[in-house]
């Protein structure tokens, strides 16, 4: 199975920082993560507890298109 983002993990906020966000569970910044499974750290508990159930992370080549494609010239 396959989602097309991964955002409903538990987010935390920076420390001093009001637009800053990052994984509860594994502090990965939300920017990094970028909706992708493979943005947590292989050791996350939620990206272990998506894997166990059958969710497949996107691979990288198709993850960056899909970003690219919103680029304005």
């Amino acid at each position: 199975m396959k989602k097309l983002f991964y955002i409903d993990y538990p987010q935390e906020r920076f420390e001093g920082h009001s637009h800053r966000y990052r994984c509860a569970l594994c502090k990965e910044e939300t920017t990094k993560i970028n909706g992708a499974l493979e943005g947590h750290l292989p050791s996350c508990s939620y990206r272990i507890a998506l894997e166990k159930a059958g969710f497949e992370p996107e691979h990288a080549e198709a993850h960056q298109a899909m970003n690219t494609s919103d680029e304005v010239d």
